[in-house]
């Protein structure tokens, strides 16, 4: 936010409600509670961030899908794959140097957001894989996005879209058969 405020350009600043940890909302996010630097600091745009290294496969997010990739990566790692976390933290721009070097790092590639599939973020971070060098895979790229379907008012049916820790899991399991 002190980044768009500083910024001589339009620029928009988007959080998910859930990441800001309401419990009325019952989706507390217990990764989104973390100490803020007394001193004033910035976050530059188009640098992504690692919050979790990993060898096995890359696990790329923004926003909530972050949160639910660290929780995704906790599971696999009680399963022994190792997977890295890589938080896009903009998406105009996009830090394509840091997508292609994390999944050179790892080989595989789950990339998850709450967008539709159809012409999202999740695309755009696979067509970067593809267009530089899609032979460092060592296994199909994966996208866990909310389908092309209206969003339901049912709570389950809604999560039943959502793309949630054990659907992105579940995905990066599905690297390794």
């Amino acid at each position: 936010m002190h980044t768009c405020l500083r910024d001589d350009n339009l620029t928009i600043w988007m959080v998910h409600k859930a990441i800001w940890g309401l419990g009325w909302l019952g989706t507390p996010i217990k990764t989104a509670l973390a100490a803020v630097p007394e001193q004033e600091y910035s976050i530059p745009f188009g640098k992504a961030r690692i919050w979790r290294e990993g060898s096995d496969v890359t696990l790329v997010g923004y926003g909530i899908t972050v949160h639910h990739a660290l929780v995704a990566a906790a599971a696999l790692d009680k399963e022994g794959i190792s997977a890295e976390v890589l938080d896009l933290r903009s998406i105009v721009p996009l830090d394509r140097e840091a997508i292609f070097e994390s999944v050179a790092r790892t080989g595989r590639l789950v990339v998850a957001d709450e967008d539709y599939m159809n012409c999202g973020v999740t695309a755009e971070v696979l067509a970067v894989v593809a267009e530089r060098g899609p032979s460092v895979l060592k296994a199909p790229a994966l996208r866990v996005a909310y389908p092309d379907v209206p969003v339901p008012f049912s709570r389950p049916m809604e999560d039943f879209c959502l793309p949630l820790p054990d659907k992105i899991a579940a995905a990066a399991r599905s690297l390794f058969k």
